[in-house]
C-alpha cells in the first residue's frame, strides 16, 4: 500500500514514528508541496496532510480531484485556518466556543475601539507566527495596531481561568491530553505537563470527538480552558497539529492511515 505524507518536514516525530511502524509492509513517501512536480507522482491510497501552506492545500485539492483520500481534507483544513468561519460553525453546532468578532484590519478597529475589559486578539488566519495576544487597555491595543496595521483579526472576550490551557488532541477516536502554560498568562507560554485522560473533567473527551464530527476532522487539536468547575470553553481548533510526547499517538496515526486507505477509506472515521 502507498501512503503519502504532504509535508516539507517528514522528520517530525509523529510522522517519523508512524512511518517507522508502516514501512515494513507499506511504501511511505513524503511529498514536499513546494517541490516542482509534487502532484505528478502516482496516486497513493491515502495522504496525510500535515502542512497547511497554500501550496499544500492546493496540492491536496488537486489530489482529491484525482480521486485520492486526503486526511484531513483540504476543505476541513482550510476551515480551521479561518477563525471567523471556525467560530460561526461552532455556534451553529452548539459547541462551547469563545464568542468571536471579526474585523477587517487591526488598525481600523483599534482607531475607534473602547475596551470594557481584557480581550484576546488573534489573527483571523491561523498560521505559524500569527498574532495571539491578551489586550487589557487601549494603549496595548494601539501598540499592536502599529505592529500589525493591516492584519485581519478576531476578538474574543478574555475568560478568567487558571492560566493553563488543556491541549487535547484526537487521532481517529483516540484522544490524548496535556496541560500547557498559556501564552496569554503572565510570563508567557510555559512548559507542557502530562495529563492522564482519566483526569479530564467529565465529558471533555466526548466533546473533543464531537468537534471532529462537526468539522469533519480525523487528526486535530482542541484548545480548551476550564472556566470553573470543569466548564469547558473552546478557544481554538487546529487541523493536524504536532502531537508530541503522547504514548500511542504514532500507533493511532498508522492505524488511521490504513483504515482510510481501505475500501471505505473515503468515509471519515471508517
Amino acid at each position: 500500500m502507498r501512503i503519502g505524507l504532504i509535508t516539507p518536514e517528514p522528520g517530525h516525530p509523529l510522522l517519523a514514528d508512524a512511518t517507522a511502524l508502516l514501512s515494513p509492509e507499506h511504501t511511505v513517501e513524503a511529498v514536499d508541496p513546494a517541490a516542482p512536480g509534487a502532484g505528478a507522482l502516482p496516486l497513493a491510497e491515502v495522504y496525510l496532510l500535515k502542512s497547511r501552506t497554500p501550496q499544500a492545500l492546493g496540492l491536496a485539492r488537486d489530489l482529491e480531484r484525482r480521486g485520492a483520500t486526503v486526511v484531513n481534507s483540504a476543505a476541513a483544513t482550510a476551515l480551521c485556518q479561518d477563525r471567523t468561519q471556525m467560530a460561526d460553525l461552532a455556534l451553529r453546532a452548539g459547541l462551547p466556543f469563545a464568542a468571536t468578532r471579526g474585523h477587517g484590519s487591526l488598525s481600523a478597529w483599534a482607531a475607534g475601539a473602547r475596551l470594557d475589559g481584557p480581550v484576546v486578539l488573534k489573527s483571523r488566519r491561523s498560521r505559524r507566527g500569527d498574532l495571539v495576544a491578551r489586550v487589557d487597555d487601549v494603549t496595548r491595543l494601539r501598540e499592536l495596531a502599529r505592529q500589525w496595521p493591516h492584519e485581519p483579526v478576531v476578538v474574543q472576550e478574555y475568560a478568567p481561568n487558571s492560566g493553563w490551557d488543556h491541549k487535547l488532541w484526537a487521532i481517529g477516536d483516540r484522544v490524548f491530553s496535556a496541560l500547557r502554560r498559556s501564552e496569554l498568562a503572565p510570563g508567557g507560554r510555559g512548559p507542557t505537563r502530562s495529563l492522564p485522560l482519566a483526569e479530564l473533567p467529565r465529558g471533555w473527551a466526548d466533546l473533543v470527538r464531537e468537534v471532529g464530527t462537526v468539522y469533519a476532522l480525523d487528526v486535530y487539536g482542541v484548545d480548551i480552558i476550564d472556566t470553573g468547575g470543569g466548564t469547558p470553553l473552546i478557544v481554538d481548533i487546529n487541523a493536524f497539529p504536532g502531537v508530541r510526547g503522547q504514548a500511542g499517538a504514532p500507533e493511532a496515526l498508522a492505524a488511521l492511515a490504513l483504515r482510510r486507505a481501505g475500501p471505505d477509506g473515503g468515509m471519515r472515521g471508517a
